[in-house]
């Protein structure tokens, strides 16, 4: 008796065993019977890991969610218990009945499958049949939210969107990522660096939530009217508390994928007023200050001084241009050098910019540099207003006389002749003629006369039409500045091309030439350039990575030309990659 009573200890033994080691691999569904506007989930679950899962096609829904992966692994009483599951959830097309065919997975070499699952589809409902799904809570409980500092400004003003993400104490957000990043068409945009995301407390229609704030972006308009803004669109996994709890009464989390959008917005900017605008306004608005100075205000002839404008303040220092300088012609005057010193914040631009230009005169005496006049419109009052310099005179103490030169000049001319009289001084004069009288129709009131009358009063309107279509290209400042990078890049591209096996002249003209198209293109200024950031962009516009690591590597090319021997088949085919490069950007930039 002892003996069988050991032996069917050790058979109920190695049975356990062997129903503890069976694989088991079966689909589970949230409910059987549901409406066509509810939801499903489905869960195909397993207790051994395994490979090369294949999901059903689930003819007859729509995949709103999946797969998620969540893999349990625990220990009880010196057991390990194990479980993998895919969760996947499904939105009806139709009413009917639906059959979930088999999933299939590897496990240990061997291939399973799980049974079929039919779904009954019914009529909508009012109320999901039981407690609500786990995507309805999610969307009920997380909204992304954009913030417009101002909906009506004026052209040129600062604005700001602050995008926030609300979220419910119930709810949690375990990971996000942009899905489709808002292109500001029609502004010009900065996006203000967000260091860490900070988790603080507020209101959403009057409930309490934790938010956290994901963008920040400062926009100034550069048309009038009404302007969209495009959404920020976002896919996160929401962790929504489930039915069960763990051994300790908490509540454990399901997590749900979800796509929330800001939603556009529109912005109605207002035109700058008419009244009181200055025939030299350039489109600078905001509050500035004007300073023109110089490096010095005595020197000699030949020699050079540095004259510098500088508009400072807060405003759209990056979309006017500076007022010019004007000098006597003794004075030679050369190209200015822009520089920017501009910070962005939620405020807006703030900071300065300047033209400095060398000024080298050419005679001995005192020349004045005229006052610099410089208009703008003042956000804080509506209405525009104007700064002026004073009036700068340059001493040329040593050097040749302008006045002395143009005598030298004329000196031939004062040379005296004895003039010989001529009795008849007026010979050339004619005393008699032979006109004969014009016959036929009198030009007065003739066809020609009435049309060359009246031809002038019809190139009236042609010249008010193209007076207003100047006006609206002055206005548009931004326009305007990448017009002239354009026209700057082709110069020095061409100017390049006559550089050709001059290794420096040509390797600069072929920089500025680059860099100028860039400025057209991105209207990003020469102090923003750094090979990460001209990448960023590019990319963002669409343009494939082989062209735009093409395009870098010329840069890299005339970086490094200045310290390396180059022949002229380099320089050539450095030329044809630059042309070949713009040309490619030209046609897949968005």
């Amino acid at each position: 008796m002892r003996m069988i009573k050991y032996i069917s200890i050790l058979f109920i033994l190695l049975a356990t065993s062997l129903v503890s080691a069976q694989v088991q691999f079966e689909a589970k569904v949230s409910k059987k019977k549901l409406g066509v506007n509810e939801r499903l989930r489905i869960d195909f679950e397993m207790n051994k890991d395994g490979d090369n899962f294949v999901p059903p096609n689930f003819e007859g829904f729509d995949v709103v969610g999946g797969p998620n992966t969540s893999v349990s692994n625990s220990w009880y009483n010196g057991q390990r218990s194990y479980k993998k599951t895919y969760s996947y959830f499904l939105a009806p097309k139709k009413r009917g009945s639906f059959t979930i065919k088999q999933a299939i997975i590897e496990i240990d070499g061997e291939t399973y499958k799980t049974f079929p699952v039919t779904i009954t589809v019914t009529a909508a409902v009012d109320k999901p049949n039981g407690p609500p799904d786990a995507s309805d809570i999610a969307s009920d409980n997380i909204h992304l939210v954009a913030e417009v500092s101002k909906s009506n400004p004026y052209l040129n003003e600062a604005i700001t969107v602050v995008y926030k993400l609300y979220v419910s104490p119930e709810t949690g957000v375990s990971n996000w990522r942009e899905k489709d990043n808002p292109r500001y068409n029609d502004f010009w945009s900065q996006n203000i660096e967000i260091k860490g995301l900070n988790i603080q407390n507020g209101k959403y229609k009057g409930e309490d939530y934790r938010y956290v704030v994901l963008r920040k972006t400062v926009l100034y308009p550069q048309k009038t009217g009404k302007l969209k803004l495009e959404p920020l669109v976002l896919d996160i996994t929401v962790e929504v508390p489930t039915n069960r709890t763990d051994i300790f009464g908490r509540a454990l989390m399901t997590k749900v994928p979800k796509t929330v959008t800001a939603g556009s917005l529109t912005i109605d900017v207002k035109p700058l007023p008419e009244t009181g605008k200055p025939s030299d306004f350039k489109g600078a608005v905001g509050n500035f200050s004007l300073n023109v100075s110089t490096s010095k205000n005595q020197l000699n002839a030949t020699e050079s001084l540095q004259a510098t404008i500088e508009v400072s303040g807060k405003g759209n220092l990056k979309l006017f241009e500076l007022p010019k300088l004007t000098a006597p012609s003794s004075l030679e005057v050369y190209e200015p050098e822009h520089k920017e010193n501009v910070r962005t914040n939620l405020a807006g631009m703030q900071g300065s910019i300047s033209d400095t230009y060398t000024i080298v005169p050419q005679y001995k005496g005192k020349y004045p540099i005229p006052l610099i006049s410089f208009s703008y419109f003042d956000l804080a009052t509506e209405t525009y207003k104007r700064i002026s310099s004073d009036e700068i005179i340059i001493d040329v103490l040593e050097g040749p006389t302008a006045a002395l030169n143009a005598a030298n000049e004329s000196s031939s001319a004062n040379t005296k002749q004895t003039v010989k009289p001529n009795t008849n001084a007026f010979a050339f004069i004619k005393t008699s003629s032979n006109w004969t009288a014009m016959r036929g129709k009198s030009f007065f009131k003739s066809n020609l006369f009435w049309g060359l009358f009246l031809v002038p009063f019809l190139f009236i309107p042609l010249a008010i039409f193209i007076r207003r279509r100047k006006d609206l290209r002055d206005a548009d400042v931004q326009g305007t500045r990448q017009r002239k990078a354009d026209r700057l890049a082709r110069k020095y591209l061409s100017k390049a091309k006559k550089d050709l096996g001059q290794k420096e002249a040509f390797y600069i003209a072929l920089e500025k030439a680059l860099h100028n198209y860039l400025k057209a293109k991105l209207s990003i200024e020469t102090s923003d350039f750094n090979k990460d950031k001209i990448k960023k962009l590019l990319t963002d516009r669409q343009v494939e990575a082989d062209v735009v690591n093409q395009f870098l590597s010329i840069l890299e090319s005339c970086e490094l030309a200045r310290y390396t021997p180059i022949t002229q088949v380099t320089m050539q085919n450095d030329y044809d990659k630059a042309a070949k490069t713009i040309s490619l950007i030209d046609k897949q930039l968005r």
